[in-house]
C-alpha cells in the first residue's frame, strides 16, 4: 500500500485551489479521451489537494488515487453514472467519516482508518462529512459494468450491483486495492495484464463471483440416437419437422434438440444438411450427372442454393470440389 508523504500535515503544501463545486469535468480533466467515462458529479467543501491526481485505466475499471487535506467540517455530495468503490489508503489515524444515503439521515461517524471502504451503486447520491480527518489518501475504483460483465461471462449477479455497502472493512479486498493504488502511483508501471488481474480479482471478491460450471446436457440413449439417425439418413432429401424427430424418442422438441446436439455435436437441421451434402458428393462422384440435377435430387431449391450450402459445409464450391477429385 502506498505510504503517506513524509512530514506532518502542516508541512504538506496543498495546491492553491480547494475543491469547491467539483464536477466530473474537473475531476477527469487530466485524463485522455476514453470509451468509458464514469461521469461523476460532486460538490465538495473544505478539501484541498496535496498531490496531483494519479490514475490508471484497465479493462473495465478506471482507478484514481487522491491525496487531500480535509479541514474541520469538510463535506461532500456525490453521484456517478458508474458504480464505484472508495477505499481509504492512508490518513492521520484519528479522523472519522459519516456517509449518508439521504440528506435528512442522521450522520453516524465511523473511523476513517486505512482499509475502510464503501461500495456505492450507480446513480446513488451520498452525503459525507469528515471529523478530524486531516490528511487523507484514498483510491476510487469506477466500474464499467458492461465490460466487466463480458469479462465474467454472465457469472455476475446483477442484483448485487444495486446493494450499497458503506464503511466496511475487508482485509483481502484492501490488500488488492493497495496493490492497485501502488500501480497507479508507479512511475514505471508494469504490463497492463498485471493491473487487469488485480482488478478482476478485486471485483470477483467484492461481488463474490464464483465459478460457473457448464450444465451437462443429457444425451439421447444409443437406441434413440440410432433410431433418429436411421430416419434422417432415409429421409434427408425431404423436409423433416423437428416434432417428427422428437416423437421418435418420446421427448419434447426442446429436450430432443438439446439431447441430439449433446450426442452428435450438431443440431438436427445441420446434421440433415450434412447428410444431404454427403449424398450429393456420392452423386457427383459418378460424373454423369449435372450439378443442377444433383441439386434437384438432393432436395435443394436450385443450383445456387445447393452451391451456398455445399460451400458452407465443405469449404469450396461443388465445381471446385469436382476439379479436386480429378487432380
Amino acid at each position: 500500500m502506498p505510504g503517506r508523504a513524509e512530514g506532518d500535515v502542516a508541512s504538506r503544501r496543498p495546491l492553491s485551489i480547494p475543491i469547491i463545486n467539483l464536477t466530473s469535468t474537473h475531476i477527469f480533466c487530466l485524463l485522455p479521451l476514453m470509451t468509458f467515462h464514469p461521469q461523476m458529479k460532486s460538490k465538495v467543501e473544505g478539501v484541498s489537494i496535496v498531490d496531483g491526481l494519479r490514475w490508471r485505466a484497465w479493462n473495465g475499471v478506471l482507478a484514481d488515487v487522491w491525496s487531500v487535506i480535509c479541514s474541520e467540517g469538510a463535506s461532500g455530495q456525490y453521484v456517478s453514472r458508474a458504480p464505484r468503490l472508495f477505499v481509504v489508503l492512508d490518513n492521520d489515524g484519528v479522523g472519522k467519516f459519516a456517509i449518508r444515503q439521504s440528506e435528512r439521515q442522521q450522520p453516524t461517524p465511523k473511523s476513517a482508518a486505512p482499509n475502510r471502504m464503501s461500495y456505492i451503486p450507480a446513480g446513488m447520491h451520498i452525503w459525507s462529512e469528515a471529523e478530524n480527518t486531516g490528511f487523507l489518501r484514498h483510491l476510487d475504483l469506477h466500474f464499467d459494468i458492461e465490460t466487466l460483465s463480458r469479462r465474467f461471462a454472465g457469472a455476475l449477479d446483477m442484483e448485487k450491483l444495486g446493494q450499497p455497502r458503506l464503511m466496511f472493512s475487508d482485509e483481502r479486498i484492501a490488500s488488492l486495492a493497495g496493490l492497485i493504488a501502488a500501480e497507479c502511483m508507479n512511475d514505471d508501471p508494469l504490463h497492463d495484464l498485471y493491473g487487469d488481474g488485480l482488478v478482476a480479482a478485486l471485483f470477483a471478491d467484492l461481488f463474490k463471483i464464483g465459478q460457473v460450471l457448464p450444465r451437462k446436457r443429457s444425451q439421447l440413449s444409443p437406441r434413440q440416437l440410432r433410431r433418429v439417425i436411421d430416419f434422417l439418413e432415409e429421409n434427408c432429401l425431404r423436409s423433416i419437422r423437428l416434432k417428427d424427430l422428437a416423437d421418435l424418442c418420446g421427448l419434447s422438441e426442446t429436450h430432443f434438440s438439446h439431447a441430439f446436439k449433446a450426442s452428435t455435436g450438431l443440431p438436427p437441421h445441420q446434421w440433415q444438411m450434412q447428410a444431404r451434402i454427403d449424398r450429393a458428393r456420392e452423386l457427383m462422384n459418378r460424373k454423369t450427372i449435372s450439378l443442377t440435377s444433383v441439386a434437384s435430387a438432393t432436395g435443394f431449391s436450385d443450383q445456387a442454393h445447393f452451391t451456398r450450402v455445399f460451400k458452407r459445409f465443405v469449404g469450396v464450391t461443388p465445381a471446385a470440389w469436382l476439379r479436386g477429385q480429378t487432380d
